[in-house]
This record gives C-alpha cells, structure tokens and sequence, in this order.
C-alpha cells in the first residue's frame, strides 16, 4: 500500500474515534484533533512519521480558517463593539503579548537556555490568544454569550481573529537578521498596505460582477471551484510578495463578506475547512513529544501555570482600570486565561522559519495543549471559584435579585416572560392588549435598557437561574412563557419550575417538531413548534388560493390545532375572564392531589368524571405529563389532574377528585 494512502487512512481512522469520543463527552473536535496527533505521532506510537505532505495539507487548514476569519468580519459590528473589541480587546493582547516576552526572556536566563527577544515577542504573541472556537461554544452552551462576561470574552476574542494577520506579518519579519528586521518590517507593511488598498478598493466590485456571472450559470459545482479559485488564487499572489498564504486568505473572505453570497461560500466552505483544520491540529499534536514531557513534567507544569497566571492577572488589571465589576473580572480572566488555536498557528510558523528552536518549543507547546484541554473546566468552576475569591459578587447578585424583585413586588396571577424577543415582545403586546399582566426576564442588556426606558416590565436576568426565576415571582405567577428556542435552556427552567410550582403551566416555543416529547416529558403543558405553525399558514393560504371557501379553510386549520395541540380546546381562565366571550365556555383546571384527597390509589376510570361532563386531558407525575391517560391509569399523591370542561363540571370534579362526593 502507498505510504501517503496508510498516512491519511491512519489519521482518518483514529479522528473518527477520538472525535466521535469528544462528541460523547460534549467536549470541542478541536482537542480530539490535538489528541490524535500525539498518540499517533512520531514522538508517542509512531503510526505516522513526520511528513512534508502532511504538513502542506496543514497549511490549506490554516488558509482556509483565515477566509472564514475575512468572512465573517462586519465593519458594523466592530463600529457597535469598538470599546469591547479595539478597547479592551487591543489592551488585552498588546500587553498580554509583552507580558509574556518579558516572563520568557526572564526564564530563559535563569535556566540557563538562550532566548532571544525575536523568539520572546513571537511567543508572547501566541500566548495572547486564546480559543475563539472552545470559548464561544462553552458559552453557548452556559447560555452566557449575552451575559456581561460573555460580552466582554467575545469581544476580545474578536480582536483577537483581526490581530492574528498582523502576527503573522510580524513573525515572518522577525525570522530574518536582527540588522534586517527595519527594513524587513517596513517593506512587509508597505507591501501589505499596497495589497489591502488594490484588492479591497478595486476588488470589492470586481468581485461582485463575477459572482453574479458564476451564480448565473445555476451550477453547484462551478459555484464551489469559483471559492476555491479565489480562496487560493489569493492566498497564493500574497505569498508571491513574500506575505503569508493567510493574508491572502483573509483578504479573500474580507471581498466576498460585502456581497450577498456570503453565507452561501461560507456553507459550501465549511467542509474544506474543517478537514483540514482538523489535519493542522494533528499536525501540531505530532510535535508534541510525550517522552520529553514526562521527563521534564515539572518545566511544562511551571510553564503552564505561568501562561495562566500571567494572563489571567493582566486581564484582571485591564479590567479593573476600566472600572468593571470585580467579579466580571474574574470570570473573564479565568475563561481568557488558556491558550487558543491561532498560537500553534504562529509557533508553527516561528518554527518552520528558524526563529524558534524545538527545545523552546517543547514546554511551551505542551502548556498550550494541556490548557486548552483544561479550558470547558476552567469556565465550568468559574462561577464557583468566583464566588469563593470574591464575597463581594454575592452582593452584586444580590442587588440585581432585590431589583427583581422589587419590581414583581406587587405582581399576581401574572405570566412570566423567560426572553423578550421578537416572540416575547409580541406576546407581550397582546397580554397588554388583554390587560394581563405580565413580567420580562431577558439577557440581553442593550435590549432591557431599550425596553426599560419605554416602560416595559422587563429586567436583565437569567431565567434558568432558580433565585431569578423566584425573584420574578414565580410563586404567584398564573403562567410562564419560554420565548425563545433553546431546547437546553428550556429543559433547566421546566426542572426549576416542576420544583417550586409543579402545577403552574409553561407554555415553550421550539423551532420543530423533534424535540416535543422530552419537553412535555420535563412538563410542559404546550410546546409550539414553529415549523408546524408555518406549515399550517402555509396550507390555509394554498387552501384559500384554489378556492375553498373560508369556512371550511378555518375548520381544517381548527381541527389540525385541536389534533396538534392537546389543550387548543380549553385555557386556563383567571379572574378577568368573561365566559362565553370566545363563544365555547371550555375552562382547563389543574388539581392537586394532596395528602387525604380521595381519588389517591383509585383508577381514573372508576371515578365517573365523565358522568360529569368533565374530561382529564392530562396527568403530570413527577416531571412527566401523560396527554391521554388511560382509564386504568391510577392516580397518586402529588399528581397534578388537568381537567376540561365547562364551569360547572369542572368545579363537579374537582370536588369528585378531593372529597369523593
């Protein structure tokens, strides 16, 4: 068998199972990668030696993140975000970056290994980074991209993306003599000054006409070579100027990012990139030499302690300049604390280049690998660690909880809004309509100080907190809302509130339909799936266009509902109802079954409630509800009966289910 086939066959045999195994454990494909290196590496088992063709394959990684880098940047965005990004992001990285350098060339004097300061400033460099692709998912999953931390990690993660190019510049220049470096460092500026202003001014329309040409000819695959072709068409005409591939590769997603075929070359990218980043990373595992480590564990401990202490106390100092919160500091410190990929991509560099030796490397690499391991935990037991060091923080909590409360002080039988969204704020306006009261949890702190300011009942909170959720008044809520589609985030609010209120209905929004039974398992007593509410538009106005007459289009789309939707025939009814208004005076009604209620440890069927005129549209027991209990279901203490019907026959049962009369 060739050996270049047993290479790829190896390497894509051993990623499919490390990966599949981080996708187990819901940790990043990104350390799987790095894992894969080492164990199959030169330096651990030896399946794959060290190769030229490995590493140009790693290169085309390397490129095509820096389009997706191009791609994705918004001159917008950055104008909303420049305090976050140019301000706190620029500080964090410039003196992160010398912070390092200094820490390195202090090292390597005292332990006797020569470092010079071209070396330092480039490790410095790649030490600043941290991992935009660790980060930005562990936040998602946290639901903590909106909260003031989150804001403030993003921000300067996206600094971060735009400092990599002139990184890249810098260590390119440092590789050459130290008399040089002037001339070298002004000649690379100039050259890229040049390329920025001819390709960005001259290329954008140029550009645009030639996508609209290609996109005409209605061919996938042309589409597909076209990003190609310009991918690394231009990576390869900046490389020819003595730049980096990546400089091109940025400029290439910058052009085709102000045209509207963006998110389309960003999709039809996706698989090539992700290849062979993954392939990169390998590549990086494989200079990792385990043996090497094990014998110098000490040194890669001290180096990894080191990187995350410096890091974390300049973010600290940064912050607290800037007046931020004590806490805020510190869960943003210890989640920018850990390296990130685009450090392997400058050691890497610095390496091939002569400016770095292996030897310097080794300790420094092996930290990197070992802290991005580490990061999911560090942002994990942030929030622990946070209010260990800092008493201070509980106070902060506090006051946002008191301002909470204050707030639904005065609330009762009202709905609570989890996400005031398009969806929440609609929502909203019809409960105003209605003159139901109603109370806004949001995370988003630019849309709560808008709403806020109008006069809306919305405060900054996270709903999935209990002591927020508790604070929003949740003991005298009539109903809450989930307006928003996270399925994650739905699941801990439906276990909050089977906890505290297990009888209060929520209402959930989801995008589909295929995530329903685990949130009516969790208790909810309706989830609304957008796909289906479209579809059924979708029919009524199809309906209508081939002339069914509208009668009969509103009765279809009534009974697909009344199908879908197992309480769409009844609502729960407060006060301020007026039966009869709606023209069917159907009432929904939840009964607990206490200690000493009658209907414990009797069969539904046995109790004659349809005698009554009653029906039990639902169970709930424990979390779990049950639409369409049967009659040889038998009833518990602590089960929460749902009841439809009218007035009088379900007042008739509830005294049925308690009393037994």
């Amino acid at each position: 068998m060739d050996s270049t086939l047993r290479i790829v066959l190896t390497l894509l045999a051993a990623a499919v199972v490390v990966v599949v195994i981080c996708r187990q454990l819901k940790l990043p494909p990104l350390l799987g990668y790095l894992i894969v290196g080492i164990a199959v590496g030169p330096n651990a088992l030896g399946w794959v030696p060290a190769s030229s063709d490995v590493d140009h394959l790693a290169e085309l990684g390397i490129v095509f993140l820096m389009f997706t880098i191009g791609l994705e940047f918004s001159l917008p965005r950055l104008i909303a975000m420049r305090g976050l990004v140019l301000g706190l992001g620029g500080a964090q990285v410039g003196v992160t970056a010398f912070a390092c350098a200094a820490v390195a060339l202090g090292a390597g004097h005292l332990v006797g290994v020569g470092i010079g300061w071209q070396a330092a400033l480039v490790l410095g460099c790649a030490l600043a980074m941290s991992s935009t692709a660790i980060l930005a998912k562990t936040l998602a999953d946290r639901l903590e991209l909106n909260s003031e931390h989150g804001r403030r990690i993003i921000g300067v993660l996206l600094f971060q993306d735009l400092a990599v190019v002139p990184m890249l510049v810098l260590a390119l220049a440092l590789a050459a003599p130290a008399g040089d470096l002037p001339a070298t460092l002004a000649m690379a500026l100039a050259k890229i000054a040049v390329v920025l202003v001819l390709l960005l001014k001259l290329g954008q329309p140029l550009m645009r006409r030639w996508f609209h040409l290609v996109a005409r000819q209605k061919s996938a695959e042309l589409f597909v070579l076209n990003v190609l072709l310009i991918t690394l068409g231009l990576a390869c005409l900046t490389a020819s100027m003595g730049l980096s591939l990546a400089l091109g590769a940025f400029v290439a997603g910058v052009l085709i990012s102000e045209t509207e075929y963006r998110f389309q070359v960003e999709e039809d990218i996706k698989p090539f990139r992700d290849i062979l980043l993954g392939l990169f990373f390998v590549t990086v595992g494989m200079m990792v030499d385990v043996p090497w480590i094990v014998r110098h564990l000490p040194l890669v401990v001290a180096v990894l302690l080191a990187m995350l202490a410096v890091k974390a106390l300049v973010l600290v100092g940064v912050l607290a300049a800037m007046r931020t919160d004590s806490g805020v500091s510190l869960r943003v410190a210890l989640a920018l604390s850990p390296a990130g990929e685009f450090g392997f991509v400058l050691l890497a560099l610095a390496l091939g280049k002569g400016t770095l030796s292996m030897s310097v490397m080794q300790p420094v690499l092996a930290a990197m690998v070992l802290s991005m391991i580490a990061a999911p935990f560090i942002v994990e037991h942030s929030e622990h660690l946070v209010r260990r060091w800092r008493g201070s923080d509980w106070m902060s909590r506090a006051m946002q909880l008191t301002q909470i409360a204050s707030q639904t002080m005065v609330a009762d039988r009202h709905v609570i809004i989890c996400g005031y969204g398009r969806s929440g704020q609609n929502l909203a306006r019809l409960l105003e309509a209605e003159q139901v009261p109603f109370f806004a949890l949001d995370l988003d702190p630019v849309r709560v100080r808008e709403a806020a300011a109008a006069g809306e009942h919305v405060v900054f909170g996270d709903a999935a907190r209990r002591e927020v959720l508790q604070a929003a008044g949740l003991a005298r809520a009539r109903a809450l809302v989930i307006s928003y589609a996270d399925v994650n985030s739905a699941l801990r609010i439906l276990e909050l509130v089977h906890q505290l209120r297990p009888e209060l209905p929520v209402i959930v929004r989801t995008v589909d339909d295929s995530d329903i039974g685990r949130l009516k398992a969790a208790g909810a007593a309706e989830v609304v799936a957008e796909m289906m509410e479209g579809s059924l538009m979708l029919a009524s106005h199809a309906l209508l266009v081939l002339g069914v007459p509208l009668g009969r289009v509103l009765r279809r789309i009534r009974s697909a509902r009344e199908e879908r939707y197992g309480l769409f025939r009844g609502f729960f009814h407060g006060e301020s109802d007026h039966p009869g208004e709606s023209g069917e005076d159907v009432f929904l009604h939840s009964v607990a079954l206490v200690r000493g209620s009658s209907a414990i440890g009797r069969r539904l069927g046995d109790l004659g409630l349809d005698e009554l005129l009653a029906e039990v549209s639902a169970i709930r027991r424990r979390g779990a509800r049950d639409l369409h209990p049967a009659p040889e279901t038998e009833l518990r203490e602590g089960d929460i009966v749902v009841l439809r019907g009218d007035a009088a026959a379900v007042a008739a049962a509830e005294i049925r289910l308690v009393q037994g009369a």
